[in-house]
């Protein structure tokens, strides 16, 4: 089965989603893990790692530009 994750960073949305269509496209349901924008390290074997966009806090907060400098 695909392993996946998912980069939740602050003033994105729509990680739900992607996290239930991913795992949907798994096959049996396996729900990809929700990694914070602040941590430096991945899961081991990864075969995916999703970056959904969307915001919530509106362009004038520059989410992309803290993005970044995220480490993750």
């Amino acid at each position: 089965a695909m392993k996946a994750a998912v980069v939740v960073f602050p003033g994105t949305n729509r990680e739900r989603d992607m996290a239930l269509a991913l795992g949907r496209a798994a096959g049996g349901g396996a729900k990809p893990a929700m990694l914070w924008h602040g941590d430096a390290d991945l899961p081991a074997g990864l075969d995916l790692v999703v970056l959904p966009g969307g915001f919530s806090y509106g362009d004038y907060l520059r989410c992309g530009a803290m993005a970044a400098h995220s480490p993750a």
